[in-house]
């Protein structure tokens, strides 16, 4: 191989690797700008509704300052579980900007249940794993709960529950179908 052509081969894969850096960190960019509340409530009909119920929550303001944002919740921290999360998120811009089925406080009610019935039964099947960034059962001490929620904590342990069977609206209004006696904590309305 000639020495031009070495430097060709070199500028190549210079170009290519300096491409290759841009386009990814682009994607990541792309993808943390996505992850931020202030683009959640970006859409009317999330800051209108999820928004301001979150605000009367615990998660959003309590005695130790921390507080939950929308991604914090609803999209996973691990790379490949985030990637997922978003492109199933592509279904609610398609509802958003196409199909238009939550783009008023009447429509987002009427849609309330179904909704929080694919987010519960998510967080089922993962574990609550986005609870768990800050909740953990082997974090928690017993000894300074209320006796109530201890016990609770302690039966959820021993039937392997997870944090939805027992918090649904926790952070958003339950919907007005949701009836209790029918949805019991490790009873979802999925794994019945």
């Amino acid at each position: 191989m000639t020495s031009s052509a070495k430097r060709g081969t070199f500028g190549v894969l210079v170009i290519g690797i300096v491409l290759g850096v841009i386009l990814w960190g682009g994607f990541n960019w792309t993808l943390e700008l996505t992850n931020t509340e202030q683009f959640c409530i970006s859409c009317h009909e999330m800051k209108d509704t999820p928004y301001q119920e979150l605000q009367e929550t615990i998660h959003f303001s309590n005695r130790t300052g921390v507080r939950a944002t929308c991604p914090d919740c609803h999209v996973p921290r691990q790379w490949i579980y985030k990637i997922v999360r978003k492109i199933k998120a592509s279904n609610e811009l398609y509802h958003h900007f196409i199909a238009k089925d939550v783009d008023t406080p009447e429509k987002f009610e009427a849609k309330r249940f179904e909704l929080a019935k694919h987010v519960w039964r998510t967080m089922k099947e993962t574990d609550s794993r986005e609870c768990r960034n800050c909740h953990k059962f082997d974090s928690m001490d017993f000894d300074r709960q209320e006796s109530r929620s201890a016990d609770a904590h302690e039966e959820a342990i021993d039937k392997n529950l997870t944090c939805i069977d027992c918090h649904k609206g926790i952070s958003h209004q339950l919907p007005e179908e949701y009836d209790p006696e029918k949805d019991l904590p490790g009873e979802s309305i999925y794994y019945k």
